[in-house]
């Protein structure tokens, strides 16, 4: 049921759609949910509320926007559909506008579209996909570029033998003249945090595990995918927090570092963050 392919059909991919403003390019994607029989319109209704909320955070990755609200009574059935726009639009991201793909998830738990999730990250990571997202000529065309994240999205899991040699992670520098300002003591747990805690937040998990996991640091750490609220509670179990731009301004402080990432797919960013924050 994970696969991006069983999340997403044909009658679900709209392309050249005509949207003035970001609303109306977020209602295309959210039309198309309740078309498919995968929400009711009071779900679109959401979406559009969690943006007026906490700002155009789910604009995730340049030129892409994952739209998304709580699971709630108007979700059917978990799914997803994809809008490309006939023009770019602004959505008031800094990083990342404008937009010309804006896709919209709706999760009937916080678990069945993850690994849809890890799928859609490795597509959009990958330029040649992503480029033919923007030029592919049919709906199934598109689905096909979709589906063949399937196949390479999966979270790499470290075997024994490789976690058996792994280095744990310590506050230790491993040079004298390594500078610690800054960064913190492991507990081995980190937090992503979006509005929801179930779209954008668990995109950015997928992303920052297949760091960990490139690092040998997989079996040392927990990633948990949260939402504003419930971070607040749990920043104090973790090592730091990683966020974009719009949910960081809204957290306020969280008494542990708040690293704030653009791109949510781009491994490179989140590597960069986490050898700030653990002198690597």
């Amino acid at each position: 049921m994970g696969k991006l392919r069983n999340l997403i059909s044909v009658d679900a991919i709209e392309l050249d759609v005509a949207a003035d403003d970001w609303r109306a390019a977020v209602m295309a994607a959210g039309d198309l949910l309740v078309q498919t029989g995968a929400t009711q319109p009071a779900y679109t209704d959401a979406m559009l509320a969690t943006i007026d909320e906490h700002g155009p955070y789910i604009v995730i990755a340049p030129g892409f926007a994952l739209a998304h609200a709580r699971p709630d009574e108007s979700v059917e059935r978990t799914g997803l559909s994809f809008a490309r726009l006939a023009a770019p639009v602004e959505f008031g991201s800094d990083d990342n506008d404008p937009v010309t793909i804006v896709m919209g998830l709706a999760a009937a738990d916080a678990t069945q579209h993850q690994q849809a999730l890890a799928a859609l990250a490795g597509v959009l990571a990958d330029g040649d996909k992503r480029a033919q997202l923007d030029t592919a000529a049919t709906p199934e065309a598109v689905l096909d570029v979709l589906a063949s994240g399937d196949a390479t999205g999966a979270i790499k899991t470290v075997s024994p033998a490789s976690a058996a040699s792994a280095a744990k992670p310590s506050a230790e520098p491993a040079q004298d003249d390594v500078d610690l300002t800054g960064t913190v003591a492991s507990k081995g747990h980190i937090l992503t945090v979006c509005g929801n805690g179930v779209g954008t937040s668990i995109f950015l998990k997928n992303t920052l595990e297949q760091v960990l996991g490139k690092w040998g640091w997989a079996p040392f750490f927990t990633v948990e995918a949260t939402d504003t609220i419930s971070a607040k509670g749990k920043a104090s179990e973790a090592d730091l927090v990683l966020t974009s731009g719009a949910i960081a301004d809204s957290l306020g402080d969280l008494g542990v570092p708040v690293e704030v990432i653009r791109d949510f797919t781009s491994q490179q960013e989140i590597d960069g963050a986490l050898r700030r924050r653990y002198a690597v």
